[in-house]
């Protein structure tokens, strides 16, 4: 006979199932149609992640609803380590973002960005060349600073200065407010002697849009602070799932011991 322990696990898996189909679809089709870099970065992690779902919630569906031990084992592992290693992301999502903040700059509505700020580890990754050139393929085919060079035309160099920029934005589109560039447009500023540059992002700037401060610190700097706000939110989002996660795991240990009980139990009973 059937528990609810057992009914609630293959509900769940379920339900799981029939999510995997899409994520595996969209993965499929990531693979066939990718034409950018993004593109093509996502497509394997998200065939893995709709592999793995369908694999699991398959094997956590047959465990808890056709009586089989062994698969109902193999799934309550799975989500063992998976809980494990969600808790120890979190933990490090929280310690590698905790440090890095933007520097608010007098009479200006957007902040600046050092790279320096960040965590030794986020820096890393963003410094390795391979790493950088895939996301600045991503900002530039993300066309990030299109916003500023068509929708700002025409706006003064103080109403340039009032705007809210997004931290990427203030990176990678303009250059630093060390430089004492002159404003022609958001996207195009006249450069100075490059004898009094105090800061080495100066001579990287460069008016043409494939190019401005892709290669700057304060890009990868902007980059990061827009990863470190990102990367709290998934941890947050991390902390209720990991609570799911568990009371799933609790129903299906429940569920195994059933499985073992009724195992256990003679399916017939000889005459006397």
């Amino acid at each position: 006979m059937f528990r609810l322990s057992n009914n609630l696990v293959g509900i769940l898996n379920f339900i799981t199932f029939l999510l995997s189909v899409p994520i595996l679809g969209a993965g499929i089709w990531l693979s066939h149609r990718a034409s950018t870099d993004c593109e093509k970065f996502l497509e394997k992690p998200v065939i893995a992640l709709g592999v793995f779902l369908m694999v699991v919630s398959l094997a956590g569906l047959i465990g808890a609803c056709c009586r089989v031990s062994w698969l109902l084992w193999v799934y309550l592992l799975v989500m063992f380590l998976l809980i494990v290693l969600l808790f120890c992301f979190t933990i490090f999502a929280f310690v590698v973002t905790n440090k890095g903040a933007g520097e608010v700059l007098s009479g200006k509505g957007y902040k600046e960005y050092r790279l320096g700020d960040y965590s030794n580890w986020l820096q890393k990754r963003v410094n390795n060349t391979k790493n950088w050139n895939r996301i600045k393929s991503c900002l530039q085919d993300g066309k990030v600073c299109q916003s500023l060079s068509q929708d700002k035309v025409g706006e003064t160099v103080q109403q340039f200065y009032a705007e809210q920029l997004s931290p990427i934005q203030s990176g990678c589109c303009k250059p630093s407010n060390d430089c004492g560039f002159t404003y022609v447009t958001p996207t195009n500023w006249t450069s100075t002697n490059a004898a009094t540059y105090t800061n080495s992002d100066c001579s990287l700037w460069n008016n043409e849009p494939s190019i401005l401060c892709f290669n700057c610190q304060a890009c990868k700097a902007g980059v990061l602070d827009n990863l470190k706000r990102d990367w709290k939110k998934v941890a947050i989002i991390n902390i209720i799932f990991l609570v799911f996660l568990i009371i799933v795991y609790s129903i299906g240990c429940c569920a195994f011991r059933n499985n073992r009980e009724d195992n256990a139990q003679p399916r017939w009973k000889p005459y006397p």
